[in-house]
């Protein structure tokens, strides 16, 4: 599974989210997951068609979006979605 992260540096929520992440990360090391800047890629806020961020975009195996998340998530919302997708 991957997940594509949008958000900025500016964004509070952004701020918030990534230690989140980034215990997550550290406790599943097969997720692979990838940060994008919207300021300084705005062709991928274009590409996913973001109108939130943060926003987090979970693909499958075959690169099929398959969920989306935004704004402040709690870790266990993120938990519970990661692992029912990947059931």
């Amino acid at each position: 599974m991957k997940v594509i992260k949008i958000g900025a540096a500016w964004c509070p929520e952004c701020v918030i989210m990534k230690p989140r992440w980034a215990e997550i990360e550290h406790d599943m090391p097969e997720l692979k997951t990838e940060f994008f800047d919207v300021d300084e890629n705005p062709e991928i806020k274009a590409k996913y068609s973001v109108d939130h961020i943060p926003s987090f975009i979970f693909f499958d195996n075959n690169d099929n979006e398959t969920k989306r998340l935004r704004g402040l998530v709690e870790k266990d919302e993120l938990i519970n979605t990661i692992k029912k997708l990947q059931a």
